[in-house]
């Protein structure tokens, strides 16, 4: 033995080490059920979320989160970003990747997590905000990746919703929400679109409330046309505050009036102008002979003398910029300006207030009967009066060339928070419908003799239906809008031989004109001695899809507009119309539809079509219906004439 010891100690220390333990395999493919998988392009395994609320101006929430990517079109699922700033610690973030069986692929390292400045990339940013970002994703699926992440946030004015379900073709196998704060600040949450016994569960311990709600086993699910947001159709639990406080500034978000509250308190006195100014406003109205008057100048003031810039530092997501300092640099974020522009107001005589809205094309109006900070932008509201009747005027301040009094899309038709020195008031922004929301079209159609064509086309759009068309204008050159315009004309062979852009005379909603001129190769190619034409070039409204199995949201129509076209077919010599189709009108709740043919005195063909659609949400037993008139549209607006060569 004793011969032994030098041998032994010659040997390195791995010898005597037993071979390593691969871990055991977890969230193997196999274990996911079948019905999970049916329509899916991920599977959530576990969505474990953990909030812990410390105090009225703090909270910690966790998450784990461990998703198997099936396929290439759920590959997004493979990566992870969490933002971060002043007032939202990012404690940690891990990762690991694991193959079909289960098996551990890869942990991630500190040193494959990106760290970048939201304001890196450039733009009008001034912005602590930064993202920490890591990409799990693998050649081939499937495969599944877990990460982890620990954030303490301290401005509990915002608490974290609980939304698992937030895309097509993802099924959730495992989720879970907690929620712990003391009982001296009770939990304020909403439940939407729960199903069946998953409502929330309660227990009390040590002065401490915890609430947990956990889902199980939900199947992918697929957006169907005309369908509410996901938000509205998906199971949620949505949190907010009672009392907080952010950076010493206490509130309460229980009420509407307390959340509008706490943003005037925390924006007093920063609307004092320095006296240039007020003399330049002062002598700017001195002659104006209304108030309306004074504000469209003021606004005029505004739009050439300031520039937007966005400010996300710390406090300034909701504390705005003095006044003074607007008129010193020129620049603010919406916050900034929107103080700016009821200081101008002020000193013009005309009260004016800030009022905060949930912003964006594509935005559902915000919950109104659950009080929380629904809001991403500030715009400012002018009550007037008109011959004694209310004449409430709204001005979005932080673009250069939107129109007087017009807030479009953006912030059009849906509520917004007024911010007064006696609390919030819940207030509707302008309702745009079709009488606002115009496309008014006449097209001339020339056919030649050799089967060709060209066109001229004028399409005045008023309201929403100019909301593109004006940012393509002032955005965009002349080269530039006309590929743009040539890439969605849906024409099968043609050229753009003129396009041009332009501000339509101030005549109520603001508005575009178009003016377009074709050349259509082979449009009117003859067929014998006949020719079939659609004179509908331009406004063809295509079916939708049969409903695939039961329809399972409620129908939502969300833009009322009206469109009117008039086509006028100039025939070359020695042809007449031999069959023009039938008129066709269609009544119904979604809309209304009409065309009609006729011939004219010169000869030619004259087309006349009207579709005015309606804003508004019906059960999903509606589909059936709104599917038929889709389609008979559809087939309305293929319509052809028939045109038939005359002996010569």
């Amino acid at each position: 033995m004793k011969a032994l010891l030098p041998l032994l100690a010659a040997l390195p220390l791995s010898s005597f080490l037993l071979p390593a333990v691969a871990p055991a395999p977890k969230y193997a493919v196999a274990d996911i059920p079948a019905a999970l998988r049916e329509g899916a392009h991920a599977v959530l395994r576990a969505d474990d979320e953990v909030v812990t609320v410390k105090s009225a101006g703090r909270l910690v929430y966790a998450v784990h989160r461990v998703v198997t990517v099936l396929d290439a079109a759920g590959d997004d699922q493979g990566r992870h970003s969490v933002s971060y700033d002043a007032l939202h610690a990012l404690n940690y973030l891990r990762g690991a990747v694991y193959d079909a069986d289960g098996r551990l692929l890869h942990q991630l390292r500190a040193a494959e997590i990106h760290d970048q400045g939201v304001g890196d990339a450039g733009g009008n940013f001034m912005t602590d905000v930064r993202v920490r970002y890591a990409d799990l994703r693998q050649p081939q699926t499937p495969y599944t990746v877990e990460f982890d992440y620990e954030l303490t946030v301290d401005n509990a004015l915002f608490y974290p919703d609980f939304q698992p379900q937030d895309e097509e073709g993802l099924a959730v196998q495992s989720a879970t929400f907690k929620v712990t704060t003391p009982a001296a600040l009770p939990l304020r949450y909403q439940e939407r679109q729960l199903p069946k016994g998953a409502a929330v569960a309660r227990s009390t311990a040590a002065g401490q409330e915890v609430y947990q709600w956990e889902l199980t086993n939900l199947p992918a699910v697929e957006e169907e046309e005309a369908a509410p947001p996901l938000a509205y159709t998906t199971p949620a639990v949505v949190l907010a505050p009672g009392a907080f406080e952010v950076q010493g500034y206490k509130g309460t978000a229980a009420t509407w009036q307390g959340l509008g509250q706490w943003s005037y308190e925390l924006n007093a006195g920063r609307d004092v102008l320095p006296p240039a100014t007020v003399a330049k406003v002062q002598a700017l109205v001195k002659d104006a002979p209304d108030a309306r008057t004074k504000a469209r100048r003021v606004y005029e003031m505004l739009q050439g003398s300031t520039r937007y810039i966005s400010v996300q530092l710390g406090l300034g997501g909701w504390q705005t910029f003095p006044a003074s300092s607007v008129a010193s640099n020129g620049y603010g974020d919406c916050k900034a300006l929107s103080n700016y522009t009821t200081a101008l107001l002020a000193a013009a005589g005309v009260p004016a207030y800030v009022a905060l809205v949930g912003a964006g094309s594509d935005r559902p109006d915000l919950r109104a009967d659950f009080p929380s900070s629904q809001f991403n932008h500030a715009i400012v509201c002018v009550p007037l009066a008109q011959a004694g009747k209310p004449d409430t005027l709204w001005l979005e301040c932080t673009s250069q060339t939107a129109p007087f009094g017009y807030m479009g899309s953006f912030t059009g038709n849906r509520h917004a928070l007024l911010v007064t020195p006696k609390g919030g008031q819940l207030v509707a922004t302008p309702r745009y419908g079709a009488t606002e929301n115009r496309l008014q079209r006449r097209l001339d159609l020339f056919i030649d003799d050799k089967g060709g064509a060209t066109a001229t086309a004028r399409t005045l759009r008023t309201g929403q239906e100019q909301d593109l068309y004006a940012q393509l204008m002032h955005e965009l050159g002349p080269t530039d809008q006309k590929k743009y315009i040539t890439d969605h004309l849906k024409l099968p062979t043609f050229t753009l031989t003129k396009c041009n852009l332009a501000a339509a005379p101030a005549t109520g909603a603001p508005g575009i004109v178009e003016t377009l001129g074709l050349a259509l190769p082979g449009f009117a190619a003859p067929s014998g001695k006949r020719v079939f034409i659609a004179p509908n070039l331009l406004s063809r409204l295509p079916a939708l899809p049969a409903q695939a199995g039961e329809r399972q949201t409620p129908v939502w129509l969300s833009d009322a507009c009206l469109h009117a076209d008039t086509v006028r077919l100039h025939l070359p010599a020695g042809f007449r119309p031999e069959n023009l189709p039938a008129p066709v009108q269609l009544s119904t709740a979604y809309g209304i539809y009409s065309s009609q043919y006729a011939a004219l005195p010169d000869g030619g063909v004259q087309y006349i079509r009207r579709l005015e659609m309606k804003r508004g949400q019906f059960p999903a037993t509606a589909y059936a219906g709104y599917l038929e008139f889709r389609r008979k549209i559809s087939a309305a607006d293929k319509a052809q004439v028939v045109l038939l060569k005359t002996e010569s």
